[in-house]
């Protein structure tokens, strides 16, 4: 391949196909991602590495691109389904974003049979006018078997699920109990009645806690006590679970499965702080002021004995009522839940006072039976201790970042940056046409958005409200370059609270615990820059913003060196955070698609959950399962999409359709394969809810799935389911901060 200009820029990226056909580059200069056509995607494949050049625009008016060169080939296994066709072996990929069959000669499928699932390494790539072929290494079974979901998930995502033979030889070696020699030079907490506090399923407890009211003198204060599991301690630097560690980078949550970070014997032994054993744990003890204000705190190794293990509906009923039964089987520890709850409170005031956001956002719960099948979907409801937790472990982690600076140690800090300025404009354009009498300022400020989300709690609009706010922020990264956390309103904030199952939690251990013994912490040769990293899209890789690179001091090759291996650190963590939460939404959704194969034909109310130009997104009631309405099922209206409003309008009729819009649908089809449910409305006198001021009267809307033939805006299709150890000479240190 030539490119069409000889003055043609060349760049390189890795292909990142799409499940229509078409793909893009994520360029590796950092630029906009560059638009492939199918022609272009017919000799490349998903993550191949490629340089390319600029051919022109497509018809949206983005760059489209022209491979000149495959400079690597995805070493990625395919998983699909074995099928049949014209006396020809073929396998069609899960992951439809790979954009051809794989043919399978016959010597080479092993023993599967026709619609099993297997996977399948490729001995011949894709060229413009031939397909790849292939041969199965791995025959997983049928794909109705229990669990099929998730072998097809962690393997569709390269998700690492077998821990290496030198890894799980490591974590044999380890004790099954805390030694004598590991309590040296810790401080002691035993006595000190510190509760873990968990969900009802949860199996593996890295936090603790205790409070306790002190005398500040003039006023009155509360020291807070967060323990956290020392995996720093078991895991050594480079070691052969490290490195395993590493290249998961974060546990993945399946229903009714995990696929942990670390080995068993850590995660849900010698690591996880269960009742009435010893373990070893990283301190942060702080002293909180009646303003919520975190006027001083210190970190220490020390070992502690965890008093009970309580679960979030315990606690939330224990402070509902003192006397209940729940109380009455842990009456000495009572009083302590009693002074966490203070604790909480002010610095709850204090997360109000400094404007940090607080959506209420409904998430799912889904229970399946024996066999791995859904038998309901629940909505996880957060009670007063879900909270409680929650601002004591923010407390630990904003004290840790502001450790960690104060001591100018290079780190991962969590950073969520505030709205684009693109974002910004498509949120004030939404804010202006739906009579918000409030804009957001840029910079923007987190308070402001906060204010937005208070004055409109009582419209009826405030879903569709708080959709557009959370949509107008960023994605959340690791990065060394301590930006700040916007959505949380803090000038530094780093993860200290989840080391068996986060991979920068335990990278900031080993850091607080060099700090402690006047020491650096050093990246070891490990820590590299992977492919899927690299594969992460533009908007996932930061850079720092044009003030910070003014104000900068210039740094040593040296310091730039152990900067920039911190930055890839940093980007290869947020890449495998993003891979474990696609994967945990691809089950999901493949959960949730095979619970409604059952009510095929079945009518539901649903809220609009999304507004697009091919259709709305409707949350079925009761159900929490989502589905689409394609701009084809809605009658012979012709309805436009306003960006600025996000909603679909009637012409004729003026019937507008919003987030918040009830409607009556009925499932139409299932496609386990897309991961996608569609709905037909339903017409219905009291199934459509119309924004103040829209039309008025009954629409006409089919109730079967016969298309509409006539012309609608644009069409597209989209799947609807998406969305270094411590000795004795390690002490505290005590630091003295009015504002962490």
């Amino acid at each position: 391949m030539k490119p069409t200009s000889p003055s043609a820029v060349e760049f390189e990226g890795y292909v990142v196909g799409h499940r229509d056909g078409h793909g893009f580059i994520a360029r590796l200069d950092g630029a906009p991602d560059v638009f492939l056509s199918p022609n272009e995607m017919r000799a490349v494949v998903h993550k191949d590495k490629v340089r390319a050049c600029i051919s022109g625009q497509d018809r949206r008016g983005r760059p489209e691109g022209r491979v000149t060169e495959i400079v690597e080939r995805s070493e990625t296994k395919v998983i699909g389904r074995l099928i049949k066709e014209g006396g020809m072996w073929l396998v069609a990929p899960e992951d439809k974003r790979f954009g051809h069959d794989i043919l399978i000669s016959g010597h080479a499928k092993a023993d599967a049979a026709v619609g099993q699932v297997v996977v399948v390494e490729l001995t011949e790539p894709p060229a413009l006018f031939a397909q790849p072929v292939g041969r199965v290494i791995e025959v997983l079974g049928e794909i109705d078997d229990s669990g099929m979901e998730i072998e097809i998930a962690v393997r569709k995502f390269n998700v690492p699920h077998i821990f290496s033979p030198e890894c799980e030889a490591a974590a044999a070696k380890l004790p099954e109990a805390v030694k004598a020699a590991d309590k040296k030079g810790r401080l002691d907490l035993t006595d000190v009645p510190l509760v873990t506090i968990d969900g009802e399923d949860a199996r593996d407890f890295d936090d603790a806690v205790y409070c306790e009211p002190i005398d500040l003198g003039h006023q009155r204060g509360w020291r807070l006590i967060v323990a956290i599991a020392d995996v720093s301690h078991y895991v050594k630097n480079d070691s052969a679970i490290d490195q395993d560690a590493y290249e998961r980078a974060t546990s993945v949550y399946f229903p009714r499965r995990v696929i942990p970070m670390l080995p068993e014997k850590l995660s849900n032994g010698l690591c996880s702080l269960n009742p009435k054993v010893e373990r070893l744990c990283m301190v942060c003890d702080m002293v909180i002021t009646e303003a919520g204000e975190i006027n001083g705190y210190q970190f220490y190794p020390a070992t502690m004995f965890s008093h009970a293990r309580f679960t979030y509906t315990e606690v939330a009923a224990i402070l509902a009522n003192t006397k209940g039964r729940e109380a009455e089987r842990h009456p000495s520890l009572v009083p302590h839940l009693l002074h966490l709850h203070a604790a909480y409170e002010v610095l709850l005031k204090a997360r109000a006072t400094r404007g940090a956001i607080d959506f209420e956002t409904t998430e799912t719960h889904i229970i399946c039976d024996a066999n791995g099948k859904i038998e309901r979907i629940e909505p996880r409801v957060r009670n007063v201790a879900h909270k409680v937790i929650e601002e004591a472990m923010l407390a630990a982690n904003v004290c840790c970042a502001d450790f960690v600076a104060l001591h100018a140690h290079p780190a991962l800090y969590r950073v969520h940056e505030g709205p684009t300025p693109e974002k910004l404009a498509v949120l004030n354009a939404y804010l202006k046409a739906s009579g918000v009498g409030r804009q957001v300022s840029d910079p923007a400020q987190p308070a402001d958005l906060q204010k937005i989300a208070q004055d409109t709690k009582e419209r009826p609009d405030v879903a569709q409200i708080h959709t557009m706010l959370l949509r107008s922020m960023q994605q959340a990264t690791y990065t060394p370059h301590n930006n700040g956390h916007f959505g949380l309103a803090y000038n530094a904030y780093a993860h200290f609270t989840s080391p068996i199952r986060r991979y920068p939690d335990l990278l900031i251990h080993r850091v607080i615990k060099a700090i402690l013994l006047n020491r650096s912490y050093q990246l070891s040769d490990a820590h590299s820059f992977t492919p899927d990293a690299a594969m992460v899209r533009r908007s996932m890789t930061r850079k720092r913003p044009e003030s910070d690179l003014k104000t900068q001091q210039p740094i040593s090759k040296a310091a730039q060196k152990i900067l920039t291996q911190w930055e890839a650190v940093g980007q290869h963590c947020s890449a495998n955070e993003r891979r474990a939460d696609e994967a945990s939404r691809d089950v999901e959704a493949w959960l949730k698609c095979s619970y409604m194969k059952q009510h095929l034909g079945a009518q539901f109310t649903g809220t609009v959950s999304a507004a697009t130009s091919f259709g709305l997104f409707v949350m079925l009631d009761g159900v929490n399962v989502e589905g689409l309405i394609h701009i084809t099922e809605m009658g012979s209206d012709y309805f436009r999409f306003d960006e600025a409003r996000q909603e679909l309008r009637g012409e004729r009729s003026g019937i507008r359709y919003s987030i918040g819009t009830k409607v009556s649908v009925q499932v139409s089809r299932v496609d386990l394969d897309a991961r996608r449910i569609d709905f037909i409305p339903v017409a219905d006198d009291e199934s459509v809810v119309r924004r103040a001021g829209g039309a008025r009267g009954v629409p006409t809307l089919p109730a079967t799935s016969q298309p509409a033939k006539s012309s609608r805006t644009k069409r597209a299709k989209r799947t609807s389911l998406p969305k270094a150890s411590a000795s004795k000479e390690a002490k505290p240190k005590a630091v003295k901060r009015t504002k962490p």
